[in-house]
């Protein structure tokens, strides 16, 4: 008995001498940031605290995520494409049986297993119609923040237009953990709520254990609110959602300062990694831009798919503090890069779509274990109709490769391949910097159905090149097809009105497991 106590006390010793190594990680998520809306790619809105971490960071000049919300998040949290959950097809509705399939490991679990206490603040959207889809069930010790993807920022309640129906369902949705709900906190406006919470996890963690904190903000997504306080530095700003969308990002900006000052009055901050990523394009239409980037959020156009993205983190080697990684890298990267390059630990047999970036991200290696990405293929999402002549002659050369009628995006080095509807390809110019705000559009592109272009040399999609490339488009094809057969069917089920919230006193929960007289 006496050797097998020795044994423990050696294994219990062993694990938190190996927990003390591990770093620290914060990652900070923004939701329906403009790629133009930062400080360090020249907007006018003030972000100083971002651009002080990202500027003696490592910035990512070439990071994808996807177009939408939902997808975004559940391929940062298994390192899967959303072809291999059944995600490929919009985003979460509050009134689907739908969420991150049980089976998935998740980015959390995988960091727990390794020590990690991980603590979830803000946005969920991966579901929540059964409690086992809750953040607390899924790899989060703690969980204080909305399950829905969008609520008003002072009330916390959420709507949703049931499909069919004239009027607007309208529940309340804020909760710490399973059980708790956040009643007292209405009023207070969420990026301020969602960062004193932050602050309050911070200084009560103990420091003997690995901490994975995610910060996932509510803003800068619809409905366009702030502080009147944030206002004034945009009053020049005429265009009133503009406005209103850069009082928010500066409050954001605000919110990411206070809790890196947190992080190193604590001392946390010395073995931490910080790691901050969008989760889609901005909304023109709701004062995020993307300029000079085609498209928004929603649409396969690089301003739909490219993030913004930085890591900052006193353990990086000095030699690439400050540096750009121009490497190609995707939201899926997140998960090996996290618990295999910065925690140290295995993903072991899980089959990703993600790879570990740490050796590029570090300076250890130049050369990048990623050549592509799959940016998504959505078989729900068809052309509306076929168009004669040259388009029509096409879409019947490639059809034995791939159906182009389907809404889908590949990358691979620098060609990128766009097939069926795209999405808004228009070009918006920020109001404040431009005499004019009418978005420049290409008339050739209605109809079409298939197009490439050179990103090297034409970051903007400006220049379609498949017709004088046709070989390039058969090998991209044949990639999209492959993935295609190796794809799950898309996982998009029907509204229910068993969730309405006034069968459970005007709150957004688990409702499929909870039976009401409708």
């Amino acid at each position: 008995m006496r050797l097998i106590r020795y044994f423990l006390t050696f294994i219990q010793f062993f694990i938190f001498c190996h927990c003390l190594k591990r770093p620290h990680i914060i990652l900070f998520i923004a939701d329906d940031y403009g790629y133009s809306d930062i400080g360090y790619h020249g907007s006018h809105i003030r972000t100083p605290h971002m651009d002080r971490l990202a500027l003696s960071g490592v910035r990512l000049n070439n990071y994808y995520v996807q177009p939408i919300c939902s997808p975004t998040r559940a391929q940062l949290m298994t390192g899967k494409y959303s072809i291999h959950l059944g995600l490929q097809h919009s985003y979460i509705r509050p009134a689907q049986p739908n969420c991150l399939p049980y089976g998935e490991v998740t980015l959390g679990e995988k960091l727990q297993r390794l020590g990690y206490r991980t603590n979830l603040v803000g946005k969920w959207h991966l579901g929540f119609h059964k409690k086992h889809c809750w953040p607390t069930r899924r790899g989060f010790h703690h969980f204080f923040g909305f399950l829905t993807g969008a609520e008003d920022f002072y009330t916390h309640e959420s709507d949703y237009l049931f499909p069919g129906k004239r009027k607007m369902w309208k529940g309340f949705d804020l909760r710490e953990n399973d059980k708790n709900i956040a009643w007292d906190y209405q009023g207070e406006y969420s990026t301020h709520l969602f960062t004193k919470k932050v602050q309050k996890i911070i200084k009560k963690h103990d420091k003997s254990k690995p901490l994975f904190l995610v910060v996932s903000f509510q803003a800068v997504h619809g409905p366009l609110q702030v502080p009147k306080e944030y206002l004034q530095p945009y009053r020049y700003i005429k265009n009133e959602k503009r406005r209103i969308y850069a009082g928010m990002v500066t409050c954001m900006d605000e919110a990411v300062g206070n809790i890196t000052k947190t992080l190193k009055h604590t001392g946390i901050l010395e073995n931490s990694v910080i790691a901050f990523t969008t989760d889609n394009g901005g909304r023109p239409h709701l004062g995020g831009y993307n300029w000079p980037l085609r498209g928004g959020k929603g649409s396969l156009w690089d301003g739909g798919l490219r993030g913004l993205g930085f890591v900052h983190s006193p353990l990086l080697p000095t030699k690439v503090r400050g540096s750009v990684v121009k490497k190609l890298m995707h939201v899926s990267d997140w998960f090996p890069t996290l618990v295999e390059g910065v925690a140290q630990g295995s993903v072991g047999k899980l089959k990703l779509d993600g790879y570990n970036m740490w050796p590029i991200l570090s300076g250890e290696t130049k050369t990048s274990p990623r050549k592509e990405i799959l940016h998504n293929i959505d078989p729900l999402s068809t052309h509306p109709y076929r168009k004669k002549g040259l388009q029509s002659r096409q879409g019947r050369r490639w059809k034995r490769y791939f159906d182009t009628d389907i809404r889908a995006a590949i990358r691979m080095g620098k060609w990128k391949l766009i097939t069926g509807i795209p999405g808004d390809g228009s070009w918006y110019l920020p109001p404040e910097l431009y005499k004019t705000s009418k978005p420049f559009r290409l008339k050739e592109d209605k109809g079409k159905r298939i197009w490439l272009f050179n990103m090297i040399v034409d970051p903007t999609e400006t220049t379609d090149v498949s017709l004088n490339r046709p070989e390039i488009v058969e090998m991209l094809l044949k990639k999209l097809s492959y993935y295609h057969k190796h794809s799950l069917p898309p996982t998009f089920p029907r509204n229910d009105v068993r969730a309405n919230p006034k069968f459970y006193n005007q709150t957004w929960t688990h409702w499929s497991t909870i039976k009401v007289n409708t």
